[in-house]
């Protein structure tokens, strides 16, 4: 928050309501849809009848788990879920079991179900020491209710900072080998026919590794090359809709997202901040990972028919003929530019994702990294800014322990830094 407060947009900057935090949203079930203040008894069954207990728990720990495994379901690609294992079920209930649930349980028309964004704030670190720690984390801060948006975009973040810059940006030119050397850095690049290779004391890299690993590199540990080459990327696919009105606020959802399952996997209610008479956004669908990739391999205009098919169930109101007035589509798996959306480390300990963000982080000489996959955080913006701020630390040491590069302010050299 402290670059938003330097940016000078702290005034804009408002809660983002995430999965199930309108009781109203909708979460798929083994019964159909239900709302979610309805959900519990279609949970629980479902729980029981997957889980092969040897025991019996108190059955607020079963309420619970039954509300973190519906999470799970919600949030995890189809194919890391199964990768869990059949004890994923009892493994909650034995760290459920030790925590006071009375706190975080809530009752409405009869109906008891678990507050989870109380229950994370009050527990973030519930799963720690277990395999289950680092995706829980994610689970944590994707269903906390300490998520924050910008009014009017997050793009602000990156239109403010260029605003800032000093000298002059280049564009248009294709970076297709970096080759580090002992003082400093080579860039090879190519615009159209022509090929420039560009010498400079140091050099920031900021692209993900999913690409690094497709151009050119050399000069570089032996361990580098194996982080660069090994990390792994997930993809996401996102289909916005703008629709003649935001017609769920008749339905009674106000915001927060539902849980539609099939193709869809989530969807998303952001507030209308412009003109009503201008329509509404609806993020139809939020997938990642393999679920990602498979609704990536529907051609476009079909994707599209199945994802407004499969709202309908819930969402009549997108059957009508000028109901969706527009789409849009992002795939970032299928972008050259990113493949993938973001480095992932679930499933792995502690020490090795520690070691795993370490080595990516590390410099080549002058050449530094940073990015989300350089991160604490991978995936979140955050997680984008601290490692640039770590990476402008440690090329400011490296610039004053070689003397490269320095810059007088009374018109003096001025360093070669890219």
């Amino acid at each position: 928050m402290k670059l938003i407060d330097q940016l000078g947009l702290s005034d804009r900057v408002r809660q983002f309501r995430t999965l199930f935090s309108d009781d109203s949203n909708y979460l798929a079930t083994p019964d159909g849809h239900a709302r979610v203040r309805d959900a519990s008894p279609a949970l629980v069954a479902k729980f029981l009848a997957d889980s092969a207990l040897r025991q019996r728990y108190p059955d607020d720990a079963v309420l619970c788990a039954s509300w973190l495994a519906a999470s799970v379901n919600a949030i995890a690609p189809d194919r890391f879920r199964h990768g869990l294992g059949a004890d994923l079920n009892v493994e909650l209930l034995d760290l459920l079991r030790r925590i006071d649930l009375s706190p975080f349980i809530v009752t409405r028309s009869g109906i008891q179900r678990v507050d989870l964004n109380r229950f994370f704030a009050n527990h973030p670190n519930f799963a720690c020491g277990t395999r289950l720690r680092l995706f829980f984390a994610d689970v944590v801060t994707e269903t906390s209710s300490a998520l924050f948006r910008l009014e009017g975009g997050i793009d602000q973040i990156a239109v403010r900072l260029s605003a800032r810059l000093r000298g002059p940006i280049h564009r248009g030119s294709r970076v297709t080998g970096l080759h580090v050397v002992r003082d400093g850095v080579f860039i090879e690049t190519h615009r159209g026919l022509n090929t420039e290779l560009i010498r400079r004391d140091c050099v920031l890299c900021t692209v993900p590794f999913s690409v690094l690993r497709g151009i050119r590199l050399s000069g570089m540990t032996a361990d580098k090359m194996t982080i660069i080459r090994d990390m792994r990327y997930w993809a996401a696919t996102k289909i916005a809709l703008h629709c003649r009105e935001a017609f769920w606020e008749r339905d009674g959802i106000s915001g927060g997202g539902s849980f539609t399952g099939g193709l869809v996997r989530q969807t998303y209610y952001p507030p209308v901040e412009s003109d009503p008479r201008l329509g509404a956004t609806l993020l139809a669908s939020y997938t990642i990972g393999p679920d990602a990739d498979l609704l990536a391999q529907i051609p476009m205009e079909q994707r599209l028919a199945m994802v407004r098919a499969e709202l309908c169930k819930i969402h009549p109101e997108l059957s009508q003929p000028s109901m969706v007035c527009g789409k849009v589509m992002r795939a970032w798996g299928d972008d050259p530019l990113s493949m993938g959306a973001a480095s992932v480390r679930w499933g792995k300990d502690s020490d090795t994702a520690e070691e795993e963000r370490v080595l990516a982080a590390a410099p080549q000489g002058g050449l530094f990294f940073a990015g989300e996959h350089c991160s604490s955080v991978p995936a979140w913006i955050e997680g984008a800014v601290e490692s640039g701020l770590n990476a402008v630390s440690q090329i400011d040491a490296y610039m004053q322990s070689t003397g490269v590069g320095a810059m007088v302010c009374d018109g003096g050299r001025e360093g070669g830094a890219a």
